[in-house]
């Protein structure tokens, strides 16, 4: 919702003061508890954090009377007044009315509380606001993901996020790109090497990595009850590959309910999995801590686990096979998939009742909702690829394992390892005993990734599709590329081309740097291939290297995982949204290929 004010230059003034002030309370913050021992006595920093207090009481006044409109302004702020009633009480009434043995905690908790809550707000609808400001989304998609990166490895840096040793900067910042670009290469021990603040940090920035700051942002507005303005939701129909402009509120809460819902119906699902293991010390807390991590890991595809071993020692455990993977497949999915299924499951239902109990309105039922071709498209290639990838798998690994692999892959272990290769990169075997046939079929899944709009990465199963009947429609020569009785167009053809022209330059690119920087370390090309094409399809499979990369390394993956997360035709889009297309074509003239 955009609030119109009568001075802008005051505007701009109060929106660089918001900026310094949200990361003063940031430090403040960082400096009671990141380190053993607070940075400063810590009188002074709850003081600091009272003064950024009245800071932003004071920019919220100035703002309403700058404020063209007082009704329009309390509308997009009304939750401003729930917020300081409560602060209020908290401050007045701690030693008066509750909490009279220390008064002073409940008011700094108080105080920290709303100060945490600012921040985030005007984070989340900063976001929203750059990306219906006219300019290219693309490049504020680009900028939140880098401001997620870099706050989350400065926060990682910190020495209360470790359990030792402080995480270096590029150990820092290659885990914080790891997390956000939802991809679970690790070269730290997320369960041991992380203390438990390291490791929230680690889950929140998957859960925003995941579904995108800007969704947050959006989110975070419809949660207070602000409507979006016709930018915001041009700009959320772009990122979001919606068809109708109408739906975008509709659809922004059921991506933000139905994650909620999925994950929770996961952690709940996995709760008991964890006593199938003998050794497990851990109590009712601990059990729901880390049911609560992987649902979300595993929905989220980031394929980060609190287990130094991943889920080998579970591999027995139906739990994997019977929660894991479908949290990793719906995660795949996308939600525009998602939402279209959910739409006819309802409307299905729907139809269901008024033929059994409304007999009289059956001449009024209108026809069944057609399911969409994308839905068509991804359901059938995510079917195809996993049931093919489990096939090669098991294949390889009975006749072209060898003598020397021990990997002892049977049914159930091929089909998790091939649907979690292409989008989330937890394993129940060891991958470096795998066969070089089984790495190359897994180098391939990681390379095709889950389907457009989701948490995957890769070029996407629509992609594979297109490209794949492309060809098709050039061997039976067809003038039109053609599935499930509809024609594809040729602007998305080329698109498809595109991308996987270019997928392919970046594996071939971040392969080639990684032979270089890794030359030292006598890595197989066959490992050095597998980790590039799990950082560029953010998967997070590896045959044991990660941790033994060098600098340069490490720096190769963080930006192979941040290109794969971004894709890089959305690279290219943001780098040339001010091009114009050309306004005239040239004589054509027939050339030979193939």
């Amino acid at each position: 919702m955009q609030i119109r004010y009568k001075n802008n230059l005051l505007e701009k003034v109060l929106i660089g003061v918001n900026a310094l002030t949200a990361a003063a309370v940031t430090a403040s913050f960082a400096a009671l508890f990141g380190f053993d021992e607070p940075q400063l006595p810590a009188r002074i920093l709850y003081a600091a954090q009272a003064v950024l207090l009245c800071v932003f009481i004071a920019e919220k006044t100035i703002r309403l009377f700058n404020a063209v409109s007082k009704r329009e302004f309390w509308r997009g702020n009304w939750f401003e007044i729930p917020l300081l009633l409560a602060l209020l009480i908290s401050v007045v009434g701690a030693g008066r009315w509750f909490y009279k043995n220390e008064p002073q905690t409940v008011r700094h908790f108080a105080v920290g509380i709303y100060l945490v809550l600012q921040v985030v707000s005007k984070l989340c609808r900063t976001c929203v606001n750059l990306a219906a400001s006219g300019k290219s989304p693309t490049r504020t998609l680009i900028a939140s993901f880098l401001i997620l990166i870099i706050g989350g490895a400065g926060l990682l840096c910190l020495p209360k996020a470790s359990t030792g040793e402080s995480a270096s900067f590029v150990d820092a910042l290659f885990t914080a790109t790891s997390a956000t670009c939802v991809t679970g290469l690790i070269v730290r021990d997320t369960g041991k090497d992380f203390s438990l603040m390291g490791q929230l940090i680690i889950l929140f920035l998957i859960q925003l990595g995941g579904l995108g700051i800007v969704m947050f942002g959006a989110v975070f507005a419809l949660l207070l009850g602000q409507a979006l303005s016709l930018r915001e939701s041009v700009a959320m129909q772009d990122l979001l590959s919606t068809r109708t402009l109408s739906r975008i509120g509709h659809m922004i809460a059921f991506i933000f309910i139905g994650t909620i819902l999925i994950e929770a119906v996961g952690a709940v699902s996995i709760f008991g999995m964890w006593n199938d293991v003998p050794g497990w010390a851990g109590d009712v807390h601990k059990q729901w801590y880390y049911s609560i991590f992987h649902s979300i890991s595993a929905f989220c595809n980031a394929g980060f686990s609190l287990f130094s071993k991943s889920f080998i020692s579970y591999d027995r455990s139906w739990s994997i096979y019977a929660v894991i993977c479908p949290l990793i497949i719906l995660g795949g999915l996308g939600f525009s998939v998602l939402y279209d299924l959910a739409n006819i499951a309802v409307e299905r239902i729907k139809r269901f009742y008024k033929k059994c109990f409304h007999t009289q309105s059956m001449l009024s039922i209108e026809a069944p909702t057609r399911m969409r071709l994308q839905t068509k498209i991804v359901l059938s290639a995510s079917l195809s690829l996993i049931v093919l990838g489990a096939l090669a798998i098991l294949l390889f690994e009975r006749y072209a394992g060898g003598s020397d692999t021990d990997s002892n892959t049977g049914i159930l272990e091929a089909l998790f390892q091939s649907i979690t290769a292409r989008t989330a990169g937890f394993n129940t075997i060891k991958i470096s005993a795998l066969s070089a046939s089984s790495k190359l079929v897994l180098i391939l899944l990681m390379f095709i990734g889950g389907s457009p709009g989701s948490t995957a990465g890769g070029i996407k199963t629509v992609t594979l599709v297109v490209v794949i009947m492309t060809v098709y429609a050039n061997l039976r020569k067809r003038e039109e590329v053609e599935m499930f009785k509809r024609s594809i167009r040729v602007v998305v053809v080329g698109r498809a081309v595109t991308i996987t022209l270019l997928f392919v330059a970046v594996l071939f690119g971040a392969s080639l740097a990684l032979s270089i920087t890794e030359n030292a370390n006598g890595f197989t090309m066959s490992d050095i291939m597998f980790e590039a094409g799990s950082a560029l399809g953010t998967v997070g499979l590896t045959t044991g290297i990660t941790p033994f990369l060098t600098t340069a390394g490490k720096l190769v993956i963080i930006a192979t995982m941040l290109i794969g997360r971004l894709g890089p035709l959305t690279l290219l889009a943001a780098l040339t949204f001010n091009l114009k297309p050309a306004q005239y074509n040239y004589p054509d003239e027939a050339i030979i290929v193939g």
